[in-house]
């Protein structure tokens, strides 16, 4: 798994990607709002596009929203990543490695508002 962060102004752009044919196959954009359940906390909405064929969509979909509340900032995210063959185990690792990823992002992001 590869991942690399672009700031571009106050806005962030993440390219995540890996596997035997690295690719395009979804991105997402997200832009923070105040939550639904606790206006004071802060959410994010996202907008998806996935290309025919990929299951990408769940990974930029959740990491985009993840970052974007987490840096109040509007996010974008590319995901391509392929295993021939992977087992659902496998793919579970994935989305796992990607919440990390994000996890890590957020703190970084947020050390260089200091």
């Amino acid at each position: 798994m590869n991942a690399e962060v672009l700031l571009i102004g106050n806005d962030v752009v993440v390219s995540i990607w890996g596997g035997t044919r690295p690719h395009v196959g979804a991105v997402a954009l997200a832009i923070p709002r105040p939550s639904l359940k606790n206006q004071r906390a802060t959410s994010a909405t996202s907008s998806v596009f996935t290309r025919l064929g990929h299951k990408e969509d769940d990974i930029v979909k959740r990491f985009s929203e993840q970052v974007s509340a987490g840096v109040n900032r509007v996010v974008v995210v590319t995901a391509g990543i392929h295993w021939d063959g992977i087992a659902p185990e496998g793919v579970e690792i994935v989305r796992s490695l990607c919440d990390e990823i994000s996890k890590s992002l957020i703190e970084r992001v947020s050390e260089r508002k200091r």
